[in-house]
């Protein structure tokens, strides 16, 4: 996010994307009662609003999102074994090798995690492992920081790459700061869900953004642009200091396909059914937590069309469809992994495609549909100009993205070992 940009315009970005995200998510928050309706999907919101053809397109982009994200995670794992194996081996096995042992280890966890709620016993330690992570890196980024005398922080490239690097670098800060999937997370927050969910976003604004946002500022400024896009292929040593964070992104990333913990708990969210959460709490100490859902609405979407809902998730008929589906999934999203092994190609074609719309563009739409003729004039104008300024970064962002895509497969071909 930094190395594209530089420290001024790094920071500015990483300050006006994240502004503009909570204010985004703010406004959705608000819509999650229409005419006394509740919604609990982005889509069911979009669908009454808009029609069906809304509902699909919002669907489509939200399970873009879902996917894409999973395979940036199934990277992630895969990146954090071959780090492991590289500090035992000076010849380690192909990356792809390393992609289909993440990919397989993830359908085990999603095949015998197959809900939201049953990840209530894992909450607790995807936040120890967090922890973990976080405290391990800071303290090898600030000593590999201080004896670091070679850094550059010049941003470099032609003038056309310098504005696709810049474009690439902000969908990456807005994948770090939503989901689109904020009213699935407002279902799971207790009455009056509104201002809980706004207070909650507040936190998350601030004291949750600061924690990953620390994370890349120190990296930064540790090594400089010539930083890697997985920040811990750039630790030193000690060995077992690489070799603890390594495994704590590797184990926390098999969590996170299912739900991932950002910052720290919230205190008021419902018992059900996720009331684990207070157990995280007391593992975290304070604050919130938003939930965010990554493959699991996939799972859980097939599931109701596939199994037989009168049986329980571990009967005999449930196990073998599941397994298949599961199956399907993964083995998809192994593939395509394996074959365009570019971990920010991911971050950026989720933020520019699907998360700008659905942070951006839709909430505004649907304010000036349901309530702009009783909101004054510059109210209207301020949401079309959300609207135009969001379509034009949504284009943007996402030409930067496949551009990015078609460098790569020309540079390091496809199934590269990267």
């Amino acid at each position: 996010m930094m190395a594209p940009l530089g420290w001024g315009w790094g920071i500015t970005c990483l300050l006006l994307v994240g502004a503009a995200a909570w204010y985004a998510n703010w406004l959705l928050a608000g819509l999650h009662f229409i005419d006394g309706q509740r919604f609990i999907r982005y889509r069911d919101l979009m669908g009454f609003v808009f029609g069906w053809k809304m509902y699909y397109f919002t669907w489509f982009l939200q399970f873009t999102t879902l996917l894409l994200c999973n395979m940036g995670f199934i990277l992630l794992g895969a990146r954090a074994l071959k780090a492991i194996n590289l500090e035992f081996t000076h010849s380690p096995a192909r990356l792809q090798w390393f992609i289909i042992a993440t990919g397989i280890i993830y359908f085990a966890f999603a095949y015998f995690v197959p809900t939201i709620s049953a990840m209530r016993n894992w909450l607790a330690t995807s936040a120890a492992l967090t922890l973990a992570y976080d405290v391990a890196l800071f303290a090898v980024l600030i000593r590999d920081g201080k004896s670091n005398t070679q850094k550059d922080y010049n941003v470099h490239g032609t003038p056309a790459e310098k504005v696709f690097n810049a474009l690439g670098a902000v969908a990456a800060i807005l994948v770090c700061n939503t989901s689109g999937l904020l009213p699935e997370i407002q279902s799971t927050v207790r009455e009056p869900s509104v201002r809980g969910m706004r207070r909650a976003l507040l936190l998350q604004y601030t004291a949750g953004a600061a924690a990953y946002y620390g994370v890349s500022v120190a990296g930064y400024w540790a090594y400089g642009s010539s930083v890697s896009e997985y920040l811990p292929n750039e630790l030193g040593r000690p060995r077992w200091a690489a070799v603890l964070i390594n495994a704590a992104a590797f184990l926390q990333s098999i969590v996170s396909q299912h739900v991932r913990l950002y910052a720290f708990p919230i205190p008021f969210l419902d018992r059900s059914p996720l009331h684990a959460l207070q157990i995280a709490n007391l593992c975290v100490c304070f604050a919130m937590v938003i939930v965010q859902l990554f493959v699991v609405p996939i799972h859980e979407a097939m599931d109701t069309q596939l199994q037989r809902l009168d049986e329980g998730m571990f009967s005999r008929y449930n196990l073998t469809r599941r397994f298949f589906a599961r199956g399907v999934i993964f083995g998809f999203n192994i593939f395509v992994t394996a074959l365009f092994p570019f971990m920010g190609d991911f971050v950026n074609l989720v933020g520019s495609f699907a998360l700008v719309p659905l942070t951006f563009m839709f909430p505004s739409m649907v304010i000036l549909r349901i309530k702009g003729k009783s909101r004054g004039i510059w109210s209207r104008i301020w949401h079309w100009g959300i609207i135009v300024f969001s379509s034009v970064l949504c284009v943007a962002t996402t030409a930067s993205a496949v551009r990015l895509i078609f460098n790569n497969a020309r540079i390091y071909r496809f199934f590269a070992d990267m």
